[in-house]
């Protein structure tokens, strides 16, 4: 990486965020040096998560609150997580596809990214590539994850404000029974509101929402039917975004929010970090002999990991035995 690439980040340039994003999706070393460097620029932006189960129309959503943003003079970035090409581990890209219209304007920037099958429905690099477009200047980032149930509870710890996006038809009742779903919400936005159900769909959400136990002041979660395909409920989800923003704000709960967020990236980091010493110490040669010995039932899975990590923390190896 070049020594003024955080300079050129921090001036919004294009090229150079693009730069840092495939090197932290490539996982090199010199991209978390430039990420250090960056970190001290960032926590300006406010976060909105997309997401919901596949088909219910995530991607036109986000496409039209760009569009509306951007009448704003918002400057919007976009980090769209694809589910992994079975064949190449890359994004399937269908996400900028359907923001293409965006391509051009100098206010947004896309970037999709693949799962890697990762089971929450968010990549392991968004929170990085969140902070780089955050230092680049964006006022808005939109994080749109890929919905399988458990990616609605993971999506509420990375945003500030999470919408949810259902559809009639498509089982969602279901869905929404899910453990941690009706409280990961924000914003429920039931899309392709024209559809028959639709009506009934939101009657079901309500009555199951009435039965979540609610403390005075707390943030009534609104449903709002919408056809995002040509901007109908537009308005009134990005009403309903302004205000929770300004309720997380004056009621002292978005620092809380992000002091969890802060906690999910440093336990990430540590992760991540452990990966990598392990690695260092644990040759193809010995990983091999290791699971070998498991096969034989001559050691313990649990035993040779704790072996691993002790040497990992102590930089010491075990004494042979005979």
């Amino acid at each position: 990486m070049e020594r003024d690439l955080t300079n050129k980040i921090l001036a919004g340039d294009v090229r150079a965020g693009a730069r840092l994003m495939r090197g932290i999706e490539d996982d090199l070393p010199e991209a978390i040096e430039e990420l250090r460097n960056l970190y001290t620029h960032t926590g300006k932006a406010y976060i909105i998560g997309i997401t919901g189960a596949p088909g219910v129309g995530k991607s036109t959503l986000v496409d039209v609150l760009i569009t509306s943003f951007r009448k704003r003079k918002l400057k919007i970035g976009v980090v769209a997580v694809d589910p992994t090409s079975p064949f190449t581990g890359g994004a399937l890209l269908g996400d900028r596809i359907r923001m293409g219209k965006h391509a051009t304007d100098k206010g947004v920037f896309i970037r999709s990214l693949a799962s890697r099958g990762w089971a929450g429905g968010l990549a392991r690099a968004a929170l990085s590539i969140i902070h780089v477009l955050d230092a680049m200047g964006k006022d808005i980032i939109l994080v749109e994850a890929v919905g399988s149930g458990q990616g609605e509870v993971d999506i509420s710890r990375v945003a500030d404000t999470t919408l949810v996006v259902l559809s009639p038809g498509m089982g969602d009742e279901i869905q929404m029974m899910k453990a941690g779903i009706l409280e990961a919400a924000d914003i429920f936005v039931i899309n392709k509101a024209d559809k028959e159900g639709a009506e009934n769909l939101k009657l079901q959400m309500e009555q199951m929402l009435d039965m979540v136990p609610q403390v005075e002041g707390d943030w009534k979660t609104p449903i709002i039917l919408a056809q995002a395909v040509n901007g109908k409920g537009l308005e009134e989800i990005v009403k309903a975004i302004t205000a929770h923003k300004r309720h997380l704000i004056s009621s002292g709960k978005i620092e809380h929010r992000r002091k969890e967020r802060a906690r999910l990236e440093l336990s990430e980091a540590i992760e991540h970090s452990l990966r990598l010493h392990v690695s260092e110490i644990l040759d193809n040669g010995r990983f091999q002999k290791l699971a070998a010995a498991l096969v034989m039932r001559q050691i313990d899975p649990y035993s040779a990991a704790e072996e691993i990590v002790k040497e990992t923390l102590t930089g010491k190896k075990p004494r042979k035995s005979g």
